[in-house]
């Protein structure tokens, strides 16, 4: 035995320590999941990754509070007029009792974390790791971050009990057509759902009616499912009316607000 024998456990433990987590490993690699075609090896290997992602996010989420996600674009500022609706609709669910959730990039997502959490509510966020990286906002009281966009998505659904939909791009369509096509398959309850902001949705809602409905793609109760509103009281007493959300209830097992 060399005299320097008894500090070989410790070198060997900085070592491990030095090195990157699984969990810090997976920046990227939804990239090159996607990229194309892979062998059997790594794709097991990117199901591991898969798993490491929901196991850490079904321990991050477990919360008391009833959840309400906010979806939203990233582009608006502080000032404009859907940043400070969203800041007022985060204060108001706040008040109601619920935890507001986004994912915790700027815009919309800011603004509406930054009400829940000025009105002392529980401001969560989950982010997502883009090749332009998203900076978290500085209101989240919560924050978990992703790699892949569709564990993410599953954490901001599976998580909540009611959903509002604020006005966005390409993200916030993807969010809210995926949300509406859980509810109408039966693979979520039908929680409520609210686009917030009628002179941009409302020609959305017009284009349903006059082409999705007409031609025999989806059912009238399909666009029911959508509360449209400008007012951020009545979102929240959509919600809390809702029997799928304020008896406390949602698709995990929440508490009702007081």
């Amino acid at each position: 035995m060399t005299p320097d024998s008894d500090k070989m456990p410790d070198l060997h433990l900085s070592k491990a320590l030095e090195k990157p987590s699984l969990l810090e490993q997976v920046k990227g690699t939804e990239v090159e999941f996607l990229r194309g075609k892979q062998q059997h090896s790594e794709n097991v290997e990117s199901a591991v990754r898969y798993f490491l992602e929901f196991l850490r996010g079904f321990e991050f989420l477990s919360i008391e509070e009833p959840t309400v996600t906010v979806f939203g674009s990233a582009r608006f500022p502080e000032g404009h007029q859907y940043y400070e609706l969203a800041r007022e609709l985060g204060a108001a669910l706040a008040n109601a009792g619920f935890a507001v959730m986004t994912g915790a990039g700027p815009g919309v997502m800011e603004a509406a974390n930054r009400g829940a959490k000025e009105a002392g509510g529980l401001s969560i966020g989950a982010n997502i790791h883009l090749p332009q990286e998203q900076k978290p906002n500085p209101y989240v009281d919560r924050l978990i971050d992703f790699e892949h966009f569709f564990v993410r998505k599953v954490m901001l659904v599976k998580y909540s009990c009611g959903f509002v939909i604020m006005p966005g791009g390409y993200g916030t369509l993807d969010e809210l057509f995926e949300t509406l096509t859980l509810m109408q398959t039966g693979k979520i309850e039908g929680f409520p759902l609210v686009a917030l902001g009628c002179e941009f949705w409302e020609p959305l809602i017009d284009f349903f009616q006059a082409r999705l409905v007409a031609e025999g793609t989806i059912d009238i109760g399909d666009i029911e499912r959508i509360f449209v509103t400008d007012s951020v009281d009545e979102a929240v007493q959509f919600i809390r009316d809702h029997p799928r959300s304020c008896n406390g209830q949602s698709n995990h097992d929440a508490v009702a607000p007081e």
